[in-house]
């Protein structure tokens, strides 16, 4: 039996049985109740070991490199990463058919967790000559946040000033000998225009 880490407002967990698994790839992209934009953790923070969801068995996978799992060969996650649901990236740009890629700057979640979220931040890199983007996003709780005074792409910028050139250093560097080139940060309001425009 698996417990679902998918769990709606004043309801208890949801049980699943292993033939019923929660299918994350098709969540709605903003929750029902307090229309807020939605993540499904993938890698918790603090992990260095890469696995990503899998579609096609409703499973949490192991990323595979040369028949070995794939490790982050660098400081470990800076926050939990994963995707918002309901989104997919067409075209040539690396990551493409995939969804929305997101870091949430919270404390550790399990795979599987669903967090609502607001954008504070897109980044976009240039991963091997393709552009890729990841969004950056705190919990909309108040209470999970680990920076409190970071709602927007202002706030984050004015009380962490150091913040923005930790991530470029870890995205920069994640993966080896992947080249990694920052193009540049954008606001909130770009990178909610960004899920909105990618949304199935």
């Amino acid at each position: 039996m698996r417990i679902s880490r998918y769990l709606l407002p004043g309801v208890l967990p949801l049980i699943t049985l292993a033939g019923c698994r929660t299918d994350y790839a098709k969540l709605p992209t903003y929750s029902a109740e307090r229309k807020l934009l939605q993540v499904v953790v993938e890698m918790p923070a603090g992990t260095s070991q890469v696995q990503h969801y899998n579609p096609a068995t409703k499973e949490f996978e192991p990323r595979q490199q040369a028949g070995t799992n794939e490790t982050i060969e660098f400081l470990p996650l800076p926050g939990n990463m994963g995707f918002v649901p309901g989104t997919q990236i067409p075209g040539v740009a690396a990551g493409a058919g995939q969804p929305v890629q997101a870091l949430v700057l919270a404390e550790t979640q399990p795979a599987g967790t669903v967090l609502e979220v607001t954008p504070i931040a897109l980044l976009a890199l240039d991963v091997n000559g393709l552009l890729e983007s990841v969004l950056v996003a705190v919990p909309a709780r108040p209470a999970q946040r680990i920076l409190p005074d970071a709602t927007d792409w202002a706030t984050l910028n004015r009380h962490y000033p150091g913040l923005r050139s930790s991530l470029s250093l870890w995205f920069q560097h994640r993966t080896r000998p992947t080249a990694t080139r920052i193009v540049g940060w954008k606001n909130e309001q770009e990178a909610e225009q960004y899920v909105r425009r990618h949304r199935q």
